[in-house]
């Protein structure tokens, strides 16, 4: 019998309701994580990525909510609770989030070692609160005296550190970071990388990492999804999307990504604009920009079809469809 996934995200929807209309940010997003597993989710920007990691935290904001969908977190739903009792048994405790961006994320009248100690006295933390910073400090490679300091006195890659240390205070069963290296130097994203790969290995901690960049998302995860226009296209193991990739979307990502070694001097990318998630088109949302589209394509929303480690939406692979 197969072990029950430790996180089990079906149907899940998020749009935005604007003057303009509604903006399908999510759009029935499917995706199932064991204990031990970790997830990249890669994907154009306004693909809808971002809103996905706010939706999993059930962070999502006016104009934005949550409207289908379970994303069940061991035995509980997540989003069948009230927000109070999601904040108060879940936030930080069983889930947590490094937000984009670790400038916006820090107050800046605030020290670091007050701004973490706000975090464990409003989850009621019983232990030794200094000792507790200093710990976080030490294990993400920063000196307890960082806690004294404020934002501005820290560089990027020391206040990405400062965010991860948030996060892992009441060491949560889920990390999500939504694009956790984004604005540093080469240098300090592989420190990052390292830091998430080694405190998941330290940790046990799942991790689902929201990225643009395929090369960083393959050091620390063992599924990929991809996404486009608000929905996941396709899903399965890290080698697979890379060796065999199925939907001609995560097709071309690959193909786009420049090769030292290669003789090619043209660099390739994906023609086209991705469609609005305002009004987007029926069938695939992918089919103006797809080299393989077909008449079927234009009319019919692809349902998922299993593949040999996840599933790909996508009418090629459907053995019904027309050729």
């Amino acid at each position: 019998m197969p072990a029950k996934p430790k996180l089990a995200v079906s149907g899940l929807k998020s749009y935005y309701f604007t003057e303009k209309g509604i903006v399908k940010a999510v759009d029935g997003i499917n995706f199932q994580l064991s204990g031990d597993e970790s997830l990249g989710i890669v994907g154009e920007s306004a693909c809808g990525k971002s809103t996905l990691g706010a939706t999993l935290m059930c962070s999502m904001q006016q104009p934005g909510k949550i409207t289908g969908g379970s994303v069940i977190l061991g035995d509980t739903d997540i989003l069948e609770m009230p927000i109070s009792e999601f904040n108060s048994k879940i936030r930080w405790k069983k889930v947590a989030m490094v937000f984009q961006g670790a400038m916006n994320a820090l107050d800046p009248v605030y020290t670091v070692g007050s701004q973490l100690m706000e975090v464990l006295k409003e989850h009621h933390y019983n232990g030794n609160i200094e000792e507790k910073i200093s710990e976080s400090l030490r294990q993400v490679g920063l000196d307890r005296s960082v806690a004294k300091r404020y934002p501005h006195e820290l560089s990027g890659g020391m206040k990405q550190r400062v965010v991860i240390a948030m996060a892992l205070l009441l060491e949560p069963d889920l990390l999500i970071a939504d694009e956790p290296t984004t604005a540093l130097d080469v240098l300090v994203q592989s420190q990052i990388i390292r830091l998430l790969k080694r405190l998941r290995k330290e940790k046990g901690i799942t991790i689902v990492l929201i990225s643009h960049d395929l090369a960083l998302v393959s050091q620390i995860a063992d599924k990929i999804g991809i996404m486009y226009a608000g929905q996941l296209v396709e899903v399965g193991s890290a080698g697979e999307i890379y060796r065999n990739p199925k939907h001609p979307y995560t097709q071309a990502l690959i193909a786009a990504v420049p090769r030292l070694r290669s003789k090619e001097k043209k660099i390739n990318f994906v023609k086209g604009s991705p469609p609005s998630l305002l009004d987007p088109p029926p069938g695939c949302r992918f089919y103006e920009r797809c080299p393989h589209a077909m008449d079927a394509c234009k009319k019919q929303d692809p349902p998922e079809f299993q593949t040999e480690t996840g599933y790909v939406r996508c009418l090629l692979h459907d053995d019904k469809s027309e050729t």
